[in-house]
């Protein structure tokens, strides 16, 4: 059970950045910062084996591979930003946060758009003339 090993790294992670705010917090966000890494390591080989399961999925129904990359790129950048995000939480940064959650919101959009004008063109398309 992986999960418990993600969580008990949480756990441990978040007692030692306690223990050490109160000390040496420049200590206390290095901690933050690494037993996220750690815990993206652990989730990283399920990412791999569901993203194998989705291009297999592709294979068979025959999609654009371009569409589910795109869409595959936007759960990446998600996650990315969540993470960054959180860290700048963790170091007292709330306003650095926020912009990085903009960023992130932006390049979402800007990814998507493409998605989005294929999908207007199939309606566009099934509409009466």
């Amino acid at each position: 059970m992986e999960i418990l090993q993600v969580v008990s790294i949480g756990i441990i992670a978040s007692v030692l950045a306690i223990i050490l705010k109160s000390q040496r917090p420049e200590y206390a966000i290095h901690i933050s910062i690494i037993a996220g890494i750690i815990i993206f390591m652990f989730i990283l080989s399920k990412l791999v084996i569901v993203m194998d399961m989705i291009q297999e999925m592709i294979q068979k129904v025959n999609i654009d591979y371009a569409f589910l990359s795109t869409i595959i790129k936007i759960i990446g950048i998600a996650y990315i930003t969540e993470f960054g995000s959180q860290v700048c939480k963790d170091a007292g940064e709330g306003a650095i946060a926020a912009k990085i959650e903009l960023g992130g919101k932006v390049t979402i959009m800007v990814l998507a758009v493409p998605i989005i004008m294929a999908l207007l063109d199939v309606i566009i398309g099934i509409l009466p003339k």
